[in-house]
């Protein structure tokens, strides 16, 4: 997988949208070569949802929901419940690894058609805890960030796992 955080050109957009998708990018680098068994693995004993997959299941039911439900307003389709609001992450413990990465790239590749042609400055239909409507610019900075940290947690639970270190 070649990954790259160089925008084809030097506008917001594009610099905007080539560090996400760099960042997507390095969450599933940072599963190759890693077995089914290892992906469940919860090397974090305090932390017993930690897992490569339940990380990326995650990651892809937050670009549905900051996206999909939060940006256009549309309906949820999370795992979550109120009973098991953490349902991202077990869920991932019965389906292949493979899968699991096929279906957020899949979830990438849409959210990127949805909002291609919409600009920066477009707001969300639906608002955050202190009911703002947020810019899709803050949408795409926030998961940005937010699958930048979740690399962290796959750097440290890869190094616990199987000694794979960096990239």
């Amino acid at each position: 997988m070649q990954r790259t955080d160089t925008p084809a050109t030097w506008d917001e957009r594009a610099t905007l949208t080539a560090f996400h998708r760099y960042a997507r990018d390095t969450a599933r680098h940072k599963c190759e070569g890693l077995s089914d068994a290892d992906a469940r693995k919860a090397p974090l004993p305090a932390s017993p949802l930690m897992t490569v997959a339940g990380v990326v299941n995650h990651l892809r039911w937050n670009e549905h929901w900051w996206f999909e439900v939060m940006f256009l307003g549309r309906e949820d389709r999370g795992p979550w419940t109120e009973a098991d609001p953490d349902a991202e992450f077990t869920a991932a413990l019965e389906l292949p690894l493979e899968r699991v990465l096929a279906e957020y790239e899949a979830q990438c590749a849409l959210v990127d058609e949805l909002v291609a042609d919409v600009g920066l400055d477009a707001t969300s239909a639906r608002t955050d805890s202190r009911g703002d409507h947020l810019t899709l610019r803050w949408i795409i900075g926030h998961m940005t960030e937010e699958t930048a940290r979740h690399n962290g947690h796959l750097d440290i639970l890869r190094e616990l796992i199987d000694g794979a270190k960096g990239a």
